[in-house]
């Protein structure tokens, strides 16, 4: 049997195919207005033209991979000096400690366990779009769940997973529907009842599917017998103690201060130094294992910066236009409750080339409330199509960059992971799908 290709080789045969594509999809462009108090750019609705413009040669699709790195390259540090941090807790042997002690007094109550860490992500996904900044948290999770006596695939679903679904079934998601609602001049957090009441179905469906794989595929625990009576050190009570600070600032700085990447790194980089220190690896033992940590996700990392290259490569040949015109012009003749779906559904082939769900609402939210207004339905429900045939595809796409890098790390391959997830996923934008329809018929 042969083996499935490694994630960097997909990567670089969406590359070639993105290239190609732009021999043989038509350019065109829709025009453009940029708001002089914002600096954002927003498309003019029925402006689109076909236009003369070269496809993308070879030599600009090989530069392509390193535009794309430097495009991401924030992104890229706060994986690995995140990454660097958590490898130096885990180092110090607090993390061991602390997660060891806690399955001891959970024991027995480990589905628990499950929900509580998938609504802590679920909120953290409605919240602030929670995604890349789990990449670094996954060997921690992966620790978590082998001694709760789960897979890695479950480690990532109660995560990752949760964290999507928080997302796109979110109503205050500053990247999908807040800009999303912008876009389509409706208030904000207008419809957040519908949604948090949607959203509490979809978790709860999601929740069912989950534990019910979960307790159907388990493993053997991680537990040894002289852990049994282990107590957390004054040393590791104290670090943990810090990085859970660090994450509480962290929430505050995004949510009050507009943090960004840097800050975030900024941030994490400081607290390895501080943790190393106080688990005694010295200045250089602290410098030395943020390279061992280095090392471990520069994979990740570099995932990340290849699965940027695709949207550069579908830019410059100047065809992401002409794939929207193309999904979204034949619905204008669909009924109402069809058109709606079919919306959805237009919005997760697109999300495969256009892997940022907010620059996606930025694109796509000025051609279709107009397109909502001719075929009869609401502008929220034009926004609900957006969230959620968007946003969940996140969990499927090989083109999204976080989710390559987390199953990288947990050593899932691309062919398994689409596997386990697409039933899941495919089960959710049903719920979505049934969300819609009914939002239609009681005009939300």
């Amino acid at each position: 049997m042969k083996k499935f290709p490694n994630a960097l080789v997909i990567m670089i045969g969406f590359i070639l195919l993105s290239a190609i594509l732009t021999y043989i999809i038509p350019q065109g462009q829709y025009e453009r207005i940029t708001n002089p108090e914002t600096n954002q750019v927003t498309v003019i609705p029925g402006s689109y033209k076909t236009v003369n413009a070269e496809p993308v040669s070879i030599l600009k699709t090989m530069l392509s991979i390193p535009e794309g790195i430097v495009d991401r390259a924030d992104l890229i540090a706060l994986i690995l000096l995140i990454g660097g941090c958590f490898y130096i807790i885990e180092k110090t042997g607090a993390l061991k400690e602390g997660i060891t002690y806690l399955t001891i007094k959970l024991n027995g109550k480990e589905e628990i366990v499950l929900i509580v860490v998938s609504i802590i992500f679920l909120i953290a996904g409605a919240l602030m779009g929670l995604q890349e900044e789990i990449i670094a948290m996954m060997p921690v999770l992966l620790y978590l769940t082998s001694r709760l006596g789960y897979n890695a695939f479950v480690a990532i679903a109660i995560s990752f997973g949760s964290a999507i679904l928080g997302a796109s079934f979110s109503p205050i998601n500053p990247f999908a529907v807040v800009i999303a609602q912008k876009e389509t001049g409706l208030e904000f957090l207008s419809g957040s009842g519908y949604r948090l009441f949607i959203l509490a179905i979809a978790f709860i469906v999601w929740m069912f599917m989950i534990i019910r794989y979960a307790n159907k595929n388990k493993v053997e625990k991680l537990v040894e017998k002289n852990e049994l009576v282990k107590k957390v050190s004054i040393r590791s009570i104290i670090i943990l103690t810090l990085v859970g600070i660090a994450f509480v600032i962290l929430i505050i700085g995004m949510m009050k201060y507009n943090w960004g990447f840097n800050e975030m790194s900024a941030e994490f980089f400081t607290l390895g130094i501080l943790v190393g220190l106080i688990g005694k690896l010295g200045m250089n033992g602290t410098i030395e294992t943020y390279i061992d940590g280095f090392k471990e996700l520069v994979f990740a990392a570099m995932i990340v910066g290849f699965a940027s290259s695709i949207s550069i490569i579908l830019k410059q040949g100047m065809i992401i236009d002409s794939i929207i015109y193309g999904l979204f012009t034949p619905m204008q003749y669909l009924p109402k409750s069809l058109a709606a779906v079919s919306m959805m559904a237009s919005q997760s082939v697109l999300h495969f080339p256009v892997s940022s769900y907010s620059g996606q609402a930025i694109l796509t939210m000025p051609i279709l409330a107009p397109l909502s207004d001719l075929i009869g339905i609401s502008r929220q429900v034009c926004v609900l199509a957006f969230q959620y045939g968007a946003v969940m595809t996140d969990l499927i796409y090989p083109t999204q960059g976080a989710l390559m890098a987390i199953i990288a790390i947990a050593g899932i391959p691309f062919d398994q992971w689409f596997k386990f997830i697409f039933k899941f996923t495919l089960v959710i934008l049903g719920v979505g799908a049934v969300a819609i329809v009914i939002a239609v018929f009681i005009g939300f």
